[in-house]
């Protein structure tokens, strides 16, 4: 037989595959593991929900797909009741959206009944379906035994068992979306249906919910015996196709449970996790922080000895390298942030943190549903706001929102960092508590606190006669996924260096231009002031100082300077200069350009210091006293400051499209500036 020299061509095709399932089914897990890092979030077109989408390549057949995959927002149903829900159900029907070509429906194996709800739902739409039997080594060790042929003939359509964790069954997986197929079975009652819809077909008449024309009393009709029609199949299919043990041995959770969700040492261990991960933060980050600002003062140190002066050193030197610098070195602190916020998440004990936390949030208008966002914007506001679409009661929705950027953010830690670092000595409690942990913790329970006072306030002004309930399904503790966790930091990190980054690196830029500039010749005037005095001195250290001199009054009387100076006046009261002022604006962008702000402003017009923005701020002296600028008065006033006030652009315009009203956002800019300089001012003449 001959074998032909030609190559086989390769055909390529693309799919758009959209992962559906109940909330807790793995989803997100599964994922991560399909997509690693191709990764990018987005929103919906129209609509501030968060969209993940990402990309896994198989070859099947000798031909090549790419998998253009989409994580939905999780959904119990397709009769939605939050703004999340009801985007999953729009792309599943293609309302508005392009309908995928193939849907993934996410089911928990060790809990597979709840889910099939859902499953049977999105199989009457009639698109290509696969059903994931998700987390199978769970049913595995629970002695649940499903019996996925039979569930195949009854669904009529493809079921695999997969392992997100392990990814056993992913090659499986993958093969059987590039050959997915609609069901063949229906799983409503067709005659009833007919009759009381007299709709074409299911995916018609629930399309129909999103177009602001339906009879809604047909609809929550139709949604209550459809749900009861179901039931009963589910029941039957249950009874088919899986054994499960009369007591599924799931002690193993409820002995943990019975201490994290104690009344008391439930409290007592939330503190003490929390009091480890700020000890972490602080105790590992400096090592590999202190690298990368040696790494920075390397890299202006040979800049300006390989570049000859002018401007383009002092643009390199003061504006790119002062700036990236002002991000960078914060990376570690940011990703081990994320890291502890994904083990908590991954493992199920942020909701526990929920179920303990729904009685103390009662008595401030909240409840246990408020916790997660509330918990989750350490993290950042906006995708926590976002997140009070699960919250059912409108008056609790709006309070949570109210609050939320309250909470200390990612963005805050590195402006805390910084003035913790001048602020506190390094110094260990008991000899073995890092100090600077000890008074970031601190401040994290003092946004707590705000958040919690806040509330309770908005609970006496805002009227509601809306009921509040919270039911919520423990998920059983697992151990975290590294690799998931993995992704996420990575990918967090990548938004907080190319997103922020890019804002305080175009800022740093412009700053630099601004000190190192000023109107007519005034620059010239002081140099020239200057000039024979430097000249005529030989002692280096008299030299300096006189340098230093110069320095300090081009600065003050650049562009920049004279900004700061305007606004002195309103500031100086809580301790802030016009150096503070100017950071004070730039960081209203994004509360993290403070430091890349004070990097740059402290670097103008001085190439040949390349020493970091810690020391330079330590050596920092009053010019009318002589004394430290940043005295525990001036950083204590910073941090109360930086922990109340709102500067946060993007949070203002999502807390705007997601309340639609200018009342609410321009009410919680208010409200927190104002509590922002009141607290300073107490808190500067308290440590004066």
């Amino acid at each position: 037989m001959e074998i032909s020299d030609k190559k086989i061509r390769t055909e390529t095709k693309t799919l758009s595959v959209a992962l559906i399932g109940n909330p807790n089914s793995g989803k997100s897990t599964l994922f991560n593991a399909l997509t690693g890092l191709n990764q990018k979030t987005g929103n919906y077109p129209g609509v501030t929900v968060d969209k993940l989408t990402g990309i896994c390549k198989t070859k099947q057949n000798n031909i090549s797909y790419q998998l253009n995959i989409t994580d939905l927002p999780g959904t119990y149903s397709l009769y939605p009741k939050s703004m999340d829900e009801e985007v999953a159900c729009k792309v599943l029907l293609g309302v508005n959206y392009e309908l995928p070509d193939v849907a993934v429906v996410v089911t928990d194996a060790s809990n597979l009944k709840r889910h099939l709800l859902l499953t049977t739902q999105v199989l009457d739409l009639k698109i290509p379906t696969v059903i994931v039997l998700n987390m199978i080594d769970e049913a595995n060790a629970l002695k649940i035994k499903i019996d996925i042929e039979e569930l195949q003939r009854i669904t009529g359509v493809v079921v695999v068992a997969v392992n997100s964790r392990t990814k056993e069954g992913f090659d499986e997986l993958k093969k059987k979306i590039t050959e997915a197929k609609n069901s063949s079975a229906l799983f409503y009652d067709l005659v009833k249906f007919k009759e009381s819809t007299g709709a074409a077909s299911y995916k018609e008449f629930i399309s129909e919910q999103f177009n602001g024309k339906t009879d809604l009393e047909k609809l929550e009709n139709f949604e209550a015996s459809d749900s009861t029609y179901r039931f009963n199949l589910i029941n039957y299919i249950y009874t088919k196709c899986i054994q499960q043990p009369h007591h599924a041995d799931r002690s193993t959770s409820e002995k943990i449970d019975r201490a994290l969700t104690h009344k008391i040492f439930g409290y007592v261990i939330l503190l003490f996790v929390l009091f480890i991960v700020f000890q972490f933060i602080f105790f590992i980050a400096e090592f590999p922080m202190n690298w990368i600002e040696n790494l920075f003062s390397f890299l202006s140190e040979k800049t300006f000895a390989f570049l000859p002066a002018g401007q383009l050193s002092d643009l390199l030197v003061n504006g790119l390298l002062a700036g990236l610098s002002g991000i960078a070195v914060f990376v570690p602190q940011i990703a081990l942030l994320f890291l502890f916020i994904g083990l908590l998440e991954d493992s199920g004990y942020m909701a526990r943190v929920s179920f303990i936390m729904d009685k103390l949030m009662r008595r401030f208008g909240l409840n246990g549903r408020s916790v997660i966002p509330i918990v989750s914007s350490v993290a950042c506001a906006v995708p926590s706001v976002l997140g009070t679409r699960t919250i059912s009661n409108l008056k609790e929705r709006l309070i949570t929102i109210f609050i939320i950027p309250l909470m200390s953010c990612s963005a805050r830690l590195p402006v805390y960092t910084l003035l913790i670092s001048i602020l506190v000595p390094d110094e260990q409690v008991l000899g073995i508590f890092n100090l600077k942990g000890l008074i970031l913790l601190g401040m994290y329970l003092l946004g707590f606190a705000a958040t919690l006072i806040t509330a309770f306030v908005m609970k006496l002004m805002v009227r509601s006669k809306e009921h509040s309930y919270f039911i919520m399904e423990l998920p059983v503790y697992r151990l975290p996924q590294w690799q998931s966790i993995g992704i996420i930091v990575v990918n967090k990190v990548k938004i907080f260096l190319f997103e922020a980054g890019k804002v305080i690196l175009a800022i740093s830029i412009i700053l630099w231009f601004l000190s190192a500039h000023g109107p007519g010749e005034k620059f010239a005037t002081i140099e020239k002031n200057y000039a024979n005095s430097i000249m005529n001195i030989s002692d280096s250290e008299q030299k300096n100082e006189l340098l230093a001199q110069m320095r300090a009054k081009k600065l003050e009387a650049s562009y920049a300077g004279i900004i700061g100076k305007a606004i002195e006046p309103a500031i100086k009261p809580i301790g802030f200069d016009w150096k503070i002022g100017i950071a004070l604006i730039t960081s209203f962008a994004a509360r993290e350009v403070f430091v890349g702000t004070m990097a740059t402003i402290y670097s103008a017009n001085d190439v040949e210091n390349t020493e970091n923005i810690r020391t330079k701020l330590q050596k920092e002296k009053d010019p009318t006293t002589g004394l430290p600028t940043y005295s525990v008065a001036v950083c204590v006033s910073l941090l109360v400051f930086y922990a109340f006030a709102m500067q946060c652009m993007s949070t203002m315009a999502v807390v705007y499209r997601e309340t639609k009203s200018w009342k609410w956002m321009m009410g919680q800019l208010v409200y927190m500036s104002g509590l922002a300089y009141v607290s300073a001012l107490a808190a500067y003449h308290i440590f004066l």
